[in-house]
């Protein structure tokens, strides 16, 4: 009798999931550490190449519940101030699976010594697929149109942002998912819209702190969000430990804790709960990121090769 619970419950949690995926929001937590993921004009001046994978497990002990893989690249050409970039999520709720493959282009103006206007447009190819495989349906009272109904989808879509960059400041704008808003095809991917600002003070002493605001709309529904972090400086290295604070509307808060491995690799982690509803059937989200970021090999006029 419980088995057959637990298959009705998967099985509702699925279909229910199918029209909510229009209300389903995608991202990481810590995307303040890498904007890419949330903007296709997020670009790193200061790198050559960032390379970035994330898991993130939601709703932890409920069962069907998402789980989310990020894979993100970018490139960035100083010389042509051109940024190249590829993302690639894939997520998981109940027997409902949908992946995500974009490519960016991004191109950075210097506006003076201190600013930077960076804008960007992202195309993707979208895929919607169900396990039909793993359903035991039960063999009496059920309309099998319902099943009929469950057929796969594979679609294109647009993203397009701005980013305005300074040595402590970040303002940025972003769409995601833009041919969602004409055509009733992409409606398993919805229209997302942000737009935050970020403060992250770059001194030189052992402890700063940085704070950002985001607001985020999706179909109908609105979300504010707000960051502080504290950024520690135990060595020469920048920024080595990272200890931060969010809070969600709808009642969702959270903690990020991040760590510099090494000159090149970092490694953050974060954990958020509901304050209400499903937290009384689920110990909360957990998330990982691990990052690598690859250093420009400065130019040498005097050498002889």
């Amino acid at each position: 009798m419980f088995k057959l619970k637990k298959i009705a419950f998967l099985f509702i949690l699925s279909v229910v999931c199918l029209p909510g995926l229009a209300q389903s929001n995608i991202r990481l937590n810590n995307f303040w550490d890498n904007t890419y993921y949330v903007n296709p004009a997020s670009i790193n001046v200061d790198y050559l190449a960032e390379f970035s994978t994330a898991a993130r497990k939601q709703w932890m002990n409920l069962p069907g519940s998402p789980v989310s893989f990020f894979a993100a690249g970018t490139t960035y050409l100083d010389k042509m101030h051109m940024q190249f970039g590829l993302k690639v999520v894939q997520d998981k709720i109940g027997y409902t699976s949908s992946s995500d493959i974009g490519l960016s282009y991004a191109y950075s103006i210097k506006i003076n010594k201190d600013w930077r206007l960076n804008m960007g447009l992202g195309v993707s190819y979208q895929m919607l697929s169900y396990d039909l495989g793993e359903m035991n349906l039960p063999s009496t009272d059920f309309d099998p149109a319902i099943i009929d109904g469950l057929l796969d989808e594979n679609n294109f879509n647009a993203n397009l942002g701005f980013e305005l960059d300074h040595a402590a400041w970040k303002f940025g704008a972003s769409s995601q998912n833009l041919f969602s808003l004409f055509s009733g095809i992409n409606k398993q991917f919805s229209n997302i819209n942000m737009l935050y600002a970020k403060y992250h003070p770059n001194k030189n002493e052992l402890f700063n702190l940085g704070y950002g605001v985001c607001g985020i709309q999706y179909g109908n529904l609105y979300q504010m969000e707000l960051n502080m972090t504290g950024y520690f400086n135990l060595s020469k290295e920048r920024d080595q430990l990272q200890v931060g604070l969010f809070y969600r509307t709808r009642n969702q808060m959270g903690a990020i804790l991040g760590v510099n491995l090494s000159n090149s690799m970092s490694l953050s982690y974060s954990y958020d709960f509901l304050l209400g509803g499903l937290s009384r059937s689920s110990v909360g989200t957990h998330e990982i990121i691990l990052s690598y970021k690859l250093s420009r090999i400065p130019f040498c006029h005097n050498c002889n090769y």
